[in-house]
């Protein structure tokens, strides 16, 4: 991927924790565990990545996962709950954050760990923007596109909030929360983000 090809990131979360992120901005794992919150993870895969180490020495947790595309598989198994859910668009300035370090895969499946700019040539944009990973009769090729789809740009410990630059919302009863608790932002309906279709 080249970064002219890359407009914004995506974080996924409740739409109850957006005015905390707002003031304190978006919080690593550990950082993020003393503060009441909300989470949208999976605890299986938040046991893996709690055992991860990256090449710089740091753990997984001391770092705020983006996706560099939110339409993806973490985003299909929370589809049923979209009307809690929203896409936080993070400028894509974060990348020159000291210490940001890209994946070309889920970060919980044996990924490659580069730092910026040299990681973001590794991730491949024609299958993380896929509209699709199914691969039927060959599972391999399954597995490993669902893995691609959640490729992550990982800035230690904080995101501040003025990098938020708007926020999508699945439909007119999640726009609206978020057009009441987000004042400050732009909020967009894209249902199609969300698995709803198009829009």
């Amino acid at each position: 991927m080249r970064r002219d090809e890359l407009t914004e990131l995506h974080y996924i979360t409740p739409i109850a924790n957006v005015p905390s992120i707002l003031k304190y901005g978006i919080l690593s794992h550990n950082r993020a565990a003393p503060h009441p919150h909300q989470s949208v993870a999976m605890e299986d895969v938040q046991s893996r990545r709690d055992t991860i180490t990256l090449p710089t020495g740091r753990r997984l947790h001391d770092y705020v996962n983006l996706y560099f595309y939110a339409r993806n598989p973490m985003m299909y198994k929370r589809k049923d709950g979209h009307e809690t859910l929203c896409v936080l668009i993070i400028s894509t300035n974060v990348l020159d954050l000291p210490g940001t370090v890209i994946t070309d895969r889920n970060a919980a499946a044996n990924p490659r760990f580069m730092s910026f700019p040299q990681g973001l040539a590794m991730v491949d944009h024609g299958r993380v923007f896929a509209e699709f990973w199914t691969h039927p009769g060959n599972p391999s090729a399954y597995f490993d596109h669902k893995a691609v789809k959640c490729a992550e740009a990982l800035v230690p410990d904080r995101v501040e909030s003025r990098y938020i630059t708007g926020v999508y919302a699945s439909c007119k009863k999640s726009a609206e929360m978020l057009e009441r608790l987000a004042q400050t932002l732009q909020v967009i309906m894209n249902g199609h983000l969300f698995f709803r279709g198009g829009g």
